[in-house]
């Protein structure tokens, strides 16, 4: 990693003149921030404990202790199931961590809640929203104002085995465009021997699920800009039904044996050609490359459901933010910047095939010289994408409207409730949970 010292004369001046020429100063006080070489300590919590992650992010903190001498950062690692938790327990006990890494959907929340704080301050002085992709820029706005910055992302997209395309008489450069061309391509990919799959085609249910392929048929969240809810629509109804057409084509016992196989994660049926075709994130490029190093397959966007109705794909990701009542809000300003700048988000991006938020940075990456031809293939493929790529932010009005979405739609892939019954159901239910929320 190139290492950027931070332009000491502008950037970390810049800081000074807002701290004061003391250096920085903490919200209060508390001299146990300050080490005994008069750095700033700030401390860092993230998820990121794998024997991957963990030593990538561990340099871009040593790159960015040693391109300064006013701040030094401390990781703490937590599991990912417990780490919000005890952040939410230290913002309560008023001994939050300086930064911490959240998701992206739910920024909002956080910022109404006060448990993030607001960045206007820092952006009105630094303003650094350009450099991330419009869409998760604005995935980190409550009423106007930032609460997080974008550090990494994500996006759906189609892998297929180019020899099974060959197999089946399908040029195997030109992968489906459209709804009606999976169908198409899926039947003829399909070998059966009795009554037993060899191969599947394609199967919608794996890897995504239903809500990206309705978000990708009506090119639209749950809520439109005024969040109104639009979940019983026209479009979610053909997306149920076509997505219960492909379970009856293959039934429960054929689904479940080969989603067994997916979950396993070594003994997926892509990997040895018995599926053809699986949409998925772009990061699952590093198990085909891992375990199945010869297979011939390209990558594509998510087919339209007929032709210009768009590639729509759905995206999540991260943000690093300074939880509300922070000792040291200035310094933890100054990592983040450095963190989601241009040489810390490519180095993350090449080191973990990871899409990044800063869009220079994902560019680089995608022109990495430490790719193989294939990782360079799927890496642009993500870049590519996220020119059809939607985030879906939770509404301060609906905190977990998806509890009441999801348990009627598998009712209806069970049977027990028709697909308009499933969607008007759920239209009922966050319309209600929306207006608890507004009284």
């Amino acid at each position: 990693m190139k290492k950027k010292r931070l332009l000491l004369t502008g950037l970390m001046g810049s800081a000074l003149a807002l701290s004061g020429c003391a250096g920085f100063q903490t919200s209060n006080n508390d001299e146990s921030t300050v080490n005994e070489d008069g750095k700033v300590v700030i401390d860092f919590w993230t998820f990121w404990g794998s024997e991957i992650r963990r030593p990538v992010i561990e340099q871009i903190i040593a790159d960015f202790n040693e391109s300064q001498d006013e701040i030094e950062v401390k990781h703490t690692y937590l599991p990912f199931g417990d780490i919000w938790t005890k952040e939410l327990a230290s913002i309560a006990a008023g001994d939050p961590p300086d930064v911490v890494i959240n998701d992206i959907n739910t920024t909002a929340l956080r910022g109404q809640e006060k448990q993030a704080m607001n960045l206007s301050e820092f952006l009105e002085e630094d303003d650094i929203s350009e450099r991330f992709y419009p869409e998760l820029w604005n995935a980190t706005l409550h009423e106007g104002d930032s609460y997080g910055i974008p550090f990494n992302t994500d996006t759906r997209v189609l892998f297929y085995n180019k020899d099974a395309f060959e197999d089946a008489g399908l040029d195997p450069e030109k992968p489906p465009a459209t709804w009606a061309e999976l169908e198409e391509y899926a039947a003829k990919l399909d070998v059966k021997n009795g009554d037993d799959y060899e191969r599947i085609g394609f199967y919608p249910r794996w890897g995504i699920d239903f809500d990206v392929w309705m978000l990708n048929a009506g090119g639209q969240n749950y809520f439109d800009e005024n969040n109104n809810v639009q979940i019983d629509t026209a479009s979610n109804l053909e997306t149920l039904e076509w997505l219960k057409t492909w379970q009856t084509k293959y039934g429960d016992d054929v689904i479940n044996a080969f989603k067994a196989q997916i979950d396993s994660q070594q003994g997926n049926p892509f990997f040895n050609g018995s599926l053809a075709m699986y949409a998925i994130t772009p990061t699952f490029y590093t198990q085909i490359r891992d375990y199945a190093e010869e297979l011939n397959f390209g990558v594509a966007p998510l087919p339209e459901r007929e032709s210009g109705s768009g590639n729509t794909s759905w995206g999540g990701g991260f943000v690093a933010e300074i939880p509300e009542g922070a000792a040291n809000p200035e310094a933890s300003y100054e990592f983040i910047k450095y963190l989601t700048d241009v040489d810390a988000q490519e180095y993350w991006a090449v080191q973990n095939f990871d899409n990044v938020a800063n869009i220079e940075a994902a560019e680089n990456a995608a022109a990495s010289d430490e790719f193989t031809e294939d990782g360079s293939m799927v890496y642009q493929m993500a870049v590519d994408n996220m020119e059809h790529t939607l985030l879906t932010p939770v509404p301060v009005i609906a905190p977990d409207f998806t509890s009441y979405i999801n348990p009627n739609v598998e009712e209806f892939f069970l049977g027990s409730m028709t697909a308009e019954e499933a969607l008007a159901k759920s239209q009922a239910d966050v319309e209600n949970l929306v207006d608890n929320n507004s009284q």
